[in-house]
């Protein structure tokens, strides 16, 4: 996402805004298309309105290619990560779901980390 650049002008810092996001807070995303790095470029806001960054450029192509032809989108907050965050993105009135949290190194009492560090995405059937 990012999250180390600063933000234009006197706007919180990405990495304080992101500390102030929880698990499912709404986020917006703006296409910029004129963006001299990347026409495909989608900043993410937050629900207070400051940018947290982009979303990655391997997957802004095709959320832009989406956007332009008219799908509309809603974007949640998932997890702050050392490179920025996570966010969960649905289109056409499809609510986005944080995923349930995976038992990661299950210990011999059955317990797990209830907050791990990554989410799987879905399996869809075929």
């Amino acid at each position: 996402m990012g999250a180390d650049y600063p933000n234009k002008g006197k706007a919180p810092g990405r990495r304080f805004e992101l500390a102030l996001c929880a698990p499912g807070d709404p986020l917006e995303l703006r296409p910029e298309p004129e963006n001299p790095a990347d026409e495909h470029a989608i900043a993410v806001y937050s629900e207070r309105g400051v940018q947290l960054g982009y979303i990655s450029s391997q997957r802004a192509v095709r959320v832009a290619q989406l956007i332009r032809q008219g799908h509309t989108t809603t974007a949640i907050f998932q997890e702050a990560t050392r490179f920025g965050a996570f966010a969960r993105v649905s289109f056409d009135g499809a609510v986005p779901a944080l995923p349930q949290p995976v038992c990661v190194g299950e210990e011999p009492n059955g317990a797990f980390d209830p907050e791990p560090d990554w989410y799987p995405d879905e399996v869809w059937p075929d």
